[in-house]
């Protein structure tokens, strides 16, 4: 019989268009507004914080997807307009704040796109339709993405007169290299599946119909290696992009001497 202490952790948690059910080592975070085609909003990045701050430690692999036909169209068009939402400030007040008042205002904004980088868990978007915008950005927020075979990514804020600005361009950047992030971002056109896999945006495309099972089992996948390997790994690869060959060689070497005593049962 398996004893209370065994069980697997569960949770559920829904606000604000976001969706957070965990079982045990899976998380599964979802949008859950499809009649706006996920649209974002503020409400819904301080929800998807929540959901960041509440993931409970036994969480090894969080997959996020989108509800109904799109992934996420972006942010909600209602923000651009004069009122923008009930209670919040619009575009128009946050211009007119203080520097620091409005750098504070999009760092906030921007803690929904964080979380989904921390070292301890490996992140999956599974993305079908639109990701536009903030969608976009939440895609590449993920360390991992597979796409439905209808995906549709684009990067529309300077047709808005506008910049990326939810933690997008460095991934985007460190994925398709400067000459094309440049060419996506300043153009807006849509990135599909076959190019989101060749360019190196996607890891797979799948039918429509197999969007889920295909994150699924690549969860799996990511679940049959002990947790600390793949935590020490993550880390290894997510510093290699700042760090000389040298010292990734470095890096190496102590993440496998750390390996290797906590194997030998030496660690801390």
């Amino acid at each position: 019989m398996t004893s209370a202490a065994e069980k697997p952790e569960t949770l559920q948690f829904e606000r604000d268009g976001v969706r957070l059910e965990v079982d045990g080592a899976v998380a599964v975070v979802t949008l859950a507004n499809p009649t706006k085609r996920n649209a974002q909003n503020f409400a819904m990045w301080r929800a998807l914080t929540e959901a960041g701050r509440i993931l409970p430690g036994s969480v090894r692999v969080a997959i996020l997807k989108g509800e109904g036909a799109s992934f996420s169209a972006g942010l909600d068009r209602q923000a651009f307009t004069p009122e923008g939402f009930e209670g919040e400030p619009s575009f128009i007040d946050l211009a007119r704040s203080t520097d620091e008042e409005l750098d504070a205002a999009i760092a906030g904004y921007q803690e929904a796109f964080t979380w989904w980088r921390r070292p301890d868990v490996v992140t999956i978007a599974a993305v079908q339709g639109h990701a536009i915008g903030a969608g976009f950005q939440l895609a590449l927020a993920c360390d991992l993405r597979v796409v439905a075979d209808d995906v549709q990514f684009a990067m529309r804020e300077t047709s808005l007169g506008l910049v990326p600005d939810l933690t997008g361009t460095k991934p985007l950047l460190d994925i398709v290299g400067y000459s094309r992030a440049l060419e996506i971002c300043a153009t807006g056109r849509y990135v599909h599946a076959d190019e989101a896999v060749r360019i190196g945006l996607a890891n797979i495309a799948v039918p429509r119909a197999e969007l889920d099972a295909a994150a699924n089992d690549l969860a799996a996948a990511l679940l049959a290696a002990p947790r600390d390997a793949v935590v020490e790994t993550k880390a290894l690869l997510q510093g290699g992009t700042t760090r000389s060959y040298d010292e990734q060689r470095a890096a190496e070497r102590a993440a496998q001497g750390r390996r290797l005593r906590d194997l030998a049962g030496l660690g801390e």
